[in-house]
């Protein structure tokens, strides 16, 4: 049996509930679905869904590294909309940070009542 490990990082929002900000278990990192809220401030960092998915992203970029990997490692990734309509704009954000020849495989999906307000959520899964 795989030995699970709790991962956190101080530059990325503490977990809004019974949650780790990541586990690490048979070589992956799980990272749990960050909101666009700033670690320093614990408020949404912007009011559109692209500002929101920017910082969600950066808080996985950190809850990564602290893991010991990065988002070329990103096997997996999975957003949440409030809305639909803001694909494009998130996608933006995604695609500055997901930059590499190999994209990770995704899933995206809409009409999401999310904590805290926010208009997007991204988790990750990457190797280690």
């Amino acid at each position: 049996m795989s030995e699970l490990i709790k991962v956190t990082s101080e530059h990325a929002p503490a977990a809004l509930g019974a949650y780790s900000q990541a586990v690490k278990a048979n070589g992956f990192v799980f990272a749990s679905g960050q909101l666009g809220l700033d670690p320093a401030t614990g408020k949404l960092a912007g009011e559109t869904a692209g500002e929101q998915a920017a910082q969600a992203l950066k808080n996985i970029v950190n809850v990564l590294e602290a893991a010991g990997t990065d988002t070329a490692h990103v096997v997996r990734a999975t957003i949440y909309m409030k809305h639909v309509e803001d694909f494009h704009e998130i996608d933006a954000a995604y695609a500055a940070v997901f930059n590499g020849d190999i994209k990770p495989a995704r899933v995206a999906f809409g009409g999401n009542d999310l904590p805290a307000g926010a208009l997007v959520e991204i988790d990750a899964i990457a190797a280690l």
